[in-house]
């Protein structure tokens, strides 16, 4: 093999068709890379507990980034480094605080594996169920105690861009926050300077590849650092048009095996 690659993976709307699996084409081909010797890794908004089936499913040996960068370790080297960069309780304290000027449906604070909601909401409860996290309910300002690794605050549609630009004004400099894609409309807020670039790059630099060798995929606007720090940034058919402008690609959507189809053609496999 002349060139080692990394291949960064987001997983919701890239690596994942919209019924959450990786298709059989799509894991036969990264099994692939990975034998003739190229680094595979997962990197997403996820906390790990809600990835962790996929590492195994893709047999990965690699660090993961999870959170957007605020959570990088190595499942299977607890020697690799873990790194948690959460955001301040006070800031946090302040946000939900702040939040009582808007309709909002709810506010969720994660630290790790352990989840905060606001507000009972049986929805949000099935999306952040998976992993069988220890799970609180009620008033954030009480019963959050700790650095949150990230928030989330869902609202209604019309209030996200007012909500934001409140954040923007009172927390720039602590803050960074992102908004999902539909059917959510929920801003999902990290410690500022994080993203899935920042994570990659630690991973790089530990496997010795250079920055025209990482291969990054992505759909949404927590991908915009990671595909504009790859040196071939893929951005996913049924990506958002932000990041189909700034990416080196753009492949098939999550259900046409986009992933798979660059891949293979990138690396000529048969």
């Amino acid at each position: 093999m002349t060139n080692q690659f990394l291949i960064a993976l987001d997983l919701d709307g890239t690596l994942l068709t919209d019924d959450k699996i990786i298709s059989e084409r799509t894991l036969k081909t990264i099994k692939k890379l990975q034998q003739e010797g190229h680094i595979v890794m997962i990197s997403t908004g996820r906390p790990f507990r809600s990835s962790v089936k996929y590492y195994h499913e893709l047999e990965l040996n690699t660090p993961i980034v999870n959170f957007n960068g605020a959570f990088v370790h190595h499942p299977k080297d607890a020697n690799w480094g873990l790194y948690h960069s959460p955001m301040s309780l006070n800031v946090a304290k302040e946000i939900v605080e702040s939040c009582n000027q808007y309709h909002i449906h709810n506010i969720v604070a994660e630290v790790l594996d352990n989840v905060y909601l606001h507000y009972h909401d049986a929805k949000l409860l099935d999306v952040f169920n998976m992993g069988n996290p220890k799970i609180t309910t009620g008033n954030l300002g009480e019963f959050l105690t700790d650095n949150p690794t990230s928030m989330l605050i869902h609202a209604e549609e019309k209030d996200v861009p007012y909500i934001r630009e409140h954040l923007s004004e009172v927390h720039a400099e602590v803050i960074d926050h992102r908004r999902w894609g539909a059917p959510w409309h929920i801003i999902e807020i990290v410690k500022s300077g994080l993203n899935k670039a920042v994570g990659i790059e630690r991973v790089a630099k530990h496997y010795n590849i250079e920055q025209k060798n990482i291969i990054a995929f992505g759909d949404e606007d927590n991908d915009l650092e990671m595909i504009e720090y790859a040196g071939i940034g893929v951005a996913m058919g049924n990506g958002i048009k932000q990041l189909k402008d700034i990416a080196n690609e753009v492949t098939f959507s999550n259900m046409d095996d986009g992933v798979s189809v660059f891949l293979e053609d990138f690396f000529n496999l048969n």
